[in-house]
């Protein structure tokens, strides 16, 4: 209780810091320490550099190669990830078959395995001797140690993003939609692109963005599976702990650099979408 003798103009005010709910305080020390300090190290870090130096070093030919290895491939695995995604999510949610449930908890075993372990797996499958590789070797097809076999990499880590994103919002639409269309003389193709494609597509976006962000940042299946050869197949995030090896801290900071402003913008395209998504829901 405010003592009334004292003055108006003199009695205590909390301050905006004090308003603040402790729990809040906990998650911005946990985050500022685990999460924007370590960023901000490598933003830093760039700024001792002059924009003609972080420019040359981020425009390199073996940096834009390997850019340009890693987000066209990592585009054209969400893409793929995109299409067979909803086809698995769609067989998980509308149909009844033995196995069923092992196969539902196979597609979040990427999550779960480590990535080093799941680049030898692939290896051990598609190099020239493997069940797969030993097929295709024959046709001259090698996955490998070539851009081919980044692309294996990075679809089989990021297909989880796409299945577990459009899953829950396929079990929630109601089969009475498919069934009207089909009473007024739709096809099947034709229900699914005006009746269910129109719903699905905010979460298919969205996967499809997540698993465009998860397979631009990895860098362990990668590795393995790769020939890692510039102008090949090295990926930014090799490029970046070869730089490290050779000391070379400013280079592997700009590079770094432009991976953190890439992911950023793909957050901020996640957020669009999911936003999108709940208000074409809510309509």
């Amino acid at each position: 209780m405010i003592n009334p003798s004292l003055p108006s103009s003199d009695k205590p005010s909390a301050s905006w810091l004090q308003k603040i709910p402790w729990y809040w305080w906990g998650i911005g020390i946990y985050l500022g320490f685990m999460v924007f300090l370590p960023l901000a190290a490598v933003v830093i870090y760039t700024q001792r550099l002059s924009p003609p130096d972080i420019w040359r070093i981020a425009t390199t030919p073996i940096a834009l190669a390997a850019y340009e290895v890693t987000f066209s491939t990592a585009l054209l695995a969400a893409v793929f990830n995109g299409i067979t995604g909803v086809a698995i999510a769609w067989v998980l949610i509308r149909y009844q078959f033995p196995g069923k449930r092992i196969v539902d908890a196979a597609i979040d075993l990427p999550f779960a395995l480590p990535t080093a372990v799941a680049g030898l797996s692939l290896t051990m499958v598609y190099n020239e001797t493997g069940w797969i590789g030993s097929l295709l070797a024959p046709l001259g097809i090698q996955i490998s140690f070539t851009r081919l076999g980044v692309l294996v990499a990075m679809v089989f880590i990021s297909l989880p993003f796409v299945v577990r994103t459009v899953q829950p919002v396929l079990q929630e639409l109601e089969p009475e939609l498919e069934e009207a269309a089909w009473c007024m003389g739709a096809s099947r193709w034709q229900t699914f692109r005006r009746v269910l494609l129109p719903a699905l597509l905010p979460a298919i976006l969205t996967g499809v963005a997540l698993g465009f962000s998860r397979a631009v940042g990895e860098y362990g299946s990668i590795s393995i599976i790769s020939g890692n050869i510039p102008f090949q197949d090295l990926i930014a995030p090799v490029l970046i702990f070869q730089r490290l090896e050779q000391f070379d801290i400013a280079g592997a900071a700009v590079i770094g650099t432009v991976m953190l402003l890439v992911s950023l913008i793909s957050l901020l395209i996640i957020n669009v979408l999911q936003r999108w998504g709940r208000s074409r829901e809510q309509m």
